[in-house]
């Protein structure tokens, strides 16, 4: 099959055949760049990285990834942008698709990236909005196939506020290729109803099933994966914090968590972490709320279960496949 073409919004949007083409696809594009192989396979096409939201790894791994394909990337930061300021987000959309030959869009809504590829008519990518990190799961699903060998039948288990774009993610992305996912949180703090009802739906069709759990001793029992990310989302105000932290807290990925969950089992965090005090608002949190450790225990994050830094570095290499994928018509 043939992702030439195709924007790449959100993973409802493909089968898991298709997902599991651009894992394959980032499998051979990672060994390429590791044996030194260049790979411009898109020589001469320019892309337009619109960023609502700053990020450090999203931008890295689009803009290495451009350039190993021999691609232009223009980075458009939050101030640069006029997109639905100055300009309506149709305007904007229309002209950047005169210019390039394809978008990447990290901000707000889903909505505004879905309205991009409508209006731009060019392959647009979601960088990350509220509702989806879609990039996020493949880098992964890549590392969890790199850890396992396979990707079904894998039991993932997250911690923490599942609401947002990586609980709605990951849940949807472990329903599509036939894994296990469990939320393991608090009841308010569950991803939307009907989008649960979806990923039941389709976890139905492909062997794989959707739970909750309310208990943090117990949700990591039988986990291959136990996944977490941070308690407030990107833009949100710092008064969050005090209601997050009293709530979650007891869903800190800790050592007793870990060794509940298969000997096998890795840890995952799509980053940053609040895990020490080296970071502002790690320190900033430590003043008001005397914790040193966040969504997770050092002692777990820079222990031996951890392929933190494995993911992350897959980011660049789905990414690239993604990229590839939509503008390269055939690829070896």
């Amino acid at each position: 099959m043939s992702l030439y073409g195709k924007s790449f919004l959100k993973l409802l949007d493909f089968s898991k055949e298709e997902i599991d083409e651009y894992l394959s696809l980032a499998s051979r594009l990672k060994e390429k760049k590791k044996r030194g192989i260049p790979h411009e396979i898109a020589k001469g096409k320019n892309i337009a990285l619109v960023f609502e939201k700053t990020s450090t790894r999203t931008r890295c791994a689009f803009e290495v990834a451009a350039a190993d394909l021999g691609m232009r990337a223009v980075y458009l930061d939050p101030k640069s942008s006029q997109i639905g300021k100055k300009e309506s987000l149709a305007d904007s959309a229309k002209v950047l698709g005169r210019m390039f030959d394809a978008i990447e869009y990290r901000g707000f809504a889903q909505e505004i990236v879905e309205d991009i590829a409508r209006y731009s008519g060019v392959p647009t990518f979601n960088g990350l909005t509220n509702e989806f990190h879609p990039t996020q799961i493949l880098a992964d699903f890549l590392t969890i196939k790199e850890k396992f060998g396979k990707t079904e039948g894998i039991t993932l288990c997250y911690y923490g506020d599942a609401r947002y774009n990586m609980g709605n993610s990951l849940m949807i992305g472990a329903a599509k290729e036939g894994m296990h996912f469990v939320a393991c949180c608090p009841e308010k703090y569950r991803p939307n109803q009907a989008l649960v009802r979806e990923a039941e739906r389709i976890a139905k069709a492909s062997g794989g099933s959707v739970r909750f759990s309310t208990d943090p001793e117990k949700g990591s029992v039988g986990a291959d994966v136990v996944y977490t990310d941070v308690w407030v989302s990107m833009g949100e105000e710092e008064s969050v914090w005090k209601e997050r932290i009293q709530d979650l807290l007891p869903y800190r990925v800790t050592k007793k968590v870990m060794e509940n969950a298969k000997e096998s089992a890795i840890f995952m965090h799509c980053l940053p972490a609040f895990h020490d005090l080296g970071t502002e608002v790690g320190r900033a949190i430590y003043e008001k709320f005397g914790i040193r450790e966040m969504e997770v225990s050092d002692e777990v994050f820079n222990g031996p279960r951890s392929v933190v830094f494995d993911e992350a570095e897959n980011r660049l290499h789905t990414i690239k496949a993604v990229i590839a994928a939509s503008l390269v018509k055939e690829i070896e």
